[in-house]
């Protein structure tokens, strides 16, 4: 390739690049223009949206899932993802209840959970990045490992964690500055996050991974530990998010993360908010709007008085949709 032609290269990518900073820009206030809707809409057709109960039971309802969502929105942005991590959050919780009840001091028992968790996800980055296995089986096959490791451990049975110490009641139950724990953890990890996706050399790596595998390598790019850097992170995230809900609930359960439930929960908030499931696209910020706008609707069914069931269907029509358009939208964009 001679040197006009590079050039023309680079800036055939360099408006690709700020077109798709455009469409992600217009998606982000799309979002937030169609939650301000919804809320409007929820305010006027029941009294009860608009309380600060209420709101607060979203915040809180939605913390654990976006600590997960996080880490799998820059899953997706390095071209992977990850079924397991529903498994990895009620394993983390399983795992603290079990060595607790064993006399384990808690903080330790958190910690080994979060070390096991992470192992987790060494061994998806290792079996997807070093032996090349396909992310799909890999982590699906993580996920019955984690699950069933939760199923063992408790015999099926919840763990109750009433008689904890305060201090690790309070990340369950204790508030700061009027905040519950578990929304200023989620603030503060979505907030790193996001600014760590737009200025951090590592996670542009991660980006420019996704973008593309073998440009990637030809730059100098180590995409292995880049790739198991990734799903270590993601699985570590997981592990929090258990711990977390498990001291929220004061109870240990295999059913907690409801398997790939959760990953299908931070996938589609993801993929509503920007991220692109072809990997090199997405934003923090975005998946935190997506989160936010799938939790809104949520609650709108329940005050509403809507079935629950109703749910499921809902959220499946909104990820058809989103992942819809990340589709048109990628094809127009190859097309030009």
């Amino acid at each position: 390739m001679n040197s006009k032609a590079l050039v023309n290269n680079k800036s055939w990518n360099g408006s690709l690049k700020a077109l798709w900073k455009k469409i992600t820009l217009f998606r982000e206030t799309t979002i937030i223009f169609i939650i301000v809707v919804i809320g409007l809409i929820l305010t006027i057709l029941s009294p009860h949206f608009l309380t600060t109960d209420n709101l607060m039971s979203i915040a809180v309802g939605l913390s654990g899932d976006g600590i997960v969502a996080v880490g799998m929105t820059i899953a997706l942005v390095s071209g992977g993802f990850d079924l397991s991590v529903g498994s990895v959050t009620s394993f983390a919780g399983v795992i603290v209840g079990a060595l607790y009840l064993a006399g384990v001091n808690i903080w330790i028992a958190c910690l080994i959970a979060i070390v096991i968790g992470m192992l987790c996800g060494l061994a998806n980055g290792i079996f997807i990045g070093k032996i090349g296995l396909n992310p799909f089986i890999t982590t699906l096959a993580i996920m019955g490992i984690a699950r069933g490791g939760a199923y063992v451990l408790t015999q099926g049975y919840s763990i109750s964690l009433f008689n904890v110490p305060k201090s690790f009641a309070f990340i369950g139950h204790g508030t700061i500055l009027g905040l519950p724990f578990v929304v200023v953890v989620f603030i503060l990890i979505a907030s790193i996050g996001d600014f760590m996706m737009r200025k951090s050399e590592v996670l542009r790596k991660v980006l420019y991974t996704g973008s593309n595998e073998k440009a990637a390598v030809m730059s100098g790019i180590n995409i292995l530990k880049i790739k198991i850097c990734v799903y270590v992170l993601l699985a570590f995230l997981a592990s929090i998010a258990g711990i977390l809900v498990a001291a929220r609930f004061n109870v240990a359960t295999p059913p907690t993360g409801s398997g790939a439930e959760l990953s299908i929960i931070s996938i589609s908030a993801a993929v509503i908010g920007g991220a692109s499931l072809n990997g090199g696209e997405g934003t923090i910020l975005g998946t935190v709007l997506g989160l936010i706008l799938l939790n809104l609707i949520n609650n709108g069914l329940i005050i509403l008085n809507i079935p629950v069931y109703w749910q499921d269907l809902v959220n499946g029509i909104i990820l058809i949709a989103a992942v819809t358009i990340d589709f048109l939208t990628h094809r127009n964009i190859n097309k030009n």
